[in-house]
Parts: C-alpha cells; structure tokens; sequence
C-alpha cells in the first residue's frame, strides 16, 4: 500500500470514529470517497438526507450519510465548481443549476450512480447520459443478494471519441453520449428503437461496455448492468483504482473493500484511532 491509500484510509477512519455514525433501523449507511486528484462536488437528488443535495470534497476527503429505505435517487460527481459563499457558482460538468444543494438533475455528460432502497435494493452505474468521472459503488455489510461491485474505474476522458468529447482549457473534460450528440433515434432507443428488442449496442455504446463492463452502456442494457443487494451499505468512490480499498464502519463492525492487505491496515489504524480516543479522554479527566 502506498502513501497515498494509507493517508485516505487513515482520513476516512477518523473521520468514522469522531462522527459518532450509528446505525439506523432501516438506514442504508453511504461512504462517499474522493480519490480523484482535485476537489470534486457531489450532487444528490433526491438530497433531503444528504446534507442537502450538495456539498465540497476535496481529494482524499470521505463523508458518510445515511439513507433511509425507501429513497431512490442518484448520485454523481461535479467538476471544476466556483461557489460563493451563498452557494451559488457553476460548473464545468454535472451542474444542477447555480446552486451547490442539487433540486435537480445534473446537467448531462456525468457518470451516474444510481440507487432505490428497498426490502431489496437496486444500484447501478450508468453511462447512458455520458461520463465525467470515474465512480465505483462497493456493497459491504450485506446481507445477502447478489451484491456485486458495480461501476467503471476507467477514465474515459482519455479515450473519448473526439466525436463526443466535451473540452475546456484544451482538455477533455467529458464524454458526451451518442444520443446527446445526434439525437436519433437509434441512439437514443426511442420510436421504433424504443424497445429491448430493436433498441441495441452501437458502436459508442460497444466502446464505453468494453472500457467499463460494469456499467450501464445504453437503455436497455438491464441484464448485466442493474444489482441488487439485501440491507447493505454503499461505499461511492469516485476516480477509484482497481487495487485500491476503503472501509466502511456501520453497526460495531469494519468492513473494507480490497485485499487482505487493505482490511488488516484498517483495523489496525481503526485500533490506533480507538487507543488515541480513550488516551484523551483520560488525559482530559
């Protein structure tokens, strides 16, 4: 493990313990983690239980919300924002309007995570509306179902068709969808494409399923592209890296996504940060 995963593994752990986080009957705990390499802006809709619909992540930062079962709703990552201290600024992707709380939809390209809670919860990434970040989704805590991870780790920026590139200060900065760009009919699965049967994987579609296979390409891309898991909690992590692991602590118990190596790093830095907690409370009495 590197200095760098070590440092965000240490950052989301204190920041578990000293947020006093606990469980909620019938509450799904959500870990949002940026590991990109600049301050991104979440969007929520949707946001009532997320501070909001809308808040600042710097790089490295975590920030855990719980989610009562029976929202459903999305969450995506907004880049390259100037927010004043009323809130209100743009941005160069996912804008939901001027203002920092989302009320609304993200302007598209962006990368979508996208979740109803239930009996049995629905997740999935989606690509259909284009991309901006890479974004992850990792259950842990579950229960049962299927519970895969799902979402692309890949940064399409770098491969994006030039065709469909959204660019600014001479570098990509999305990837638009072929529907957004020709707006026909094939693309956009509507008319006579409006159907699983007629509605099929184009070229631009076959490209993002190939970069991401755990996201949805296209419309009707539901059988390997939607998931479900029984009572879990979500780890969200944008521009996150095959190797890399995270941790989640819901309930009295630590999970971590990743290696071994990974999970036995996170309770002991959990451990040194219980060991640190109680020293000051004695020192403080």
């Amino acid at each position: 493990m590197d200095g760098k995963e070590m440092r965000s593994l240490w950052i989301v752990l204190l920041l578990l313990v000293f947020s006093g986080a606990k469980p909620s009957e019938g509450a799904r705990v959500f870990t949002i983690v940026n590991e990109c390499e600049t301050t991104i802006w979440p969007g929520i809709i949707p946001g009532d239980s997320f501070n909001g619909g809308g808040f600042a992540l710097k790089r490295g930062q975590s920030v855990v919300i719980k989610a009562p079962v029976g929202w459903s709703g999305r969450i995506w990552g907004r880049t390259g924002c100037n927010f004043d201290g009323n809130g209100n600024g743009s941005c160069e992707t996912g804008s939901c309007g001027s203002s920092l709380k989302c009320t609304g939809s993200g302007e598209t390209p962006a990368t979508l995570a996208e979740f109803t809670l239930a009996a049995l919860d629905f997740y999935d990434v989606s690509l259909v509306d284009g991309f901006n970040l890479p974004v992850v989704v990792t259950p842990v805590n579950a229960q049962g179902g299927n519970c895969s991870t799902a979402g692309c780790d890949d940064d399409l920026r770098r491969t994006c068709p030039s065709e469909l590139a959204v660019r600014a200060n001479r570098k990509t900065v999305a990837c638009r969808s072929a529907c957004d760009v020709f707006n026909t009919d094939q693309y956009c699965c509507k008319g006579v494409y409006g159907n699983s049967a007629t509605c099929q994987p184009t070229y631009y579609s076959k490209t993002f399923k190939a970069a991401c296979p755990a996201a949805y390409s296209y419309a009707y891309d539901d059988p390997s592209s939607i998931l479900t898991c029984n009572q879990g909690d979500y780890i969200i992590t944008f521009c996150s890296h095959r190797k890399q692991g995270v941790c989640s602590y819901h309930d009295n118990k630590l999970t971590c996504s990743g290696t071994e190596e990974v999970a036995s790093t996170c309770k002991w830095l959990i451990a040194m940060s219980l060991g640190l907690w109680s020293l000051l409370l004695v020192l403080l009495l």
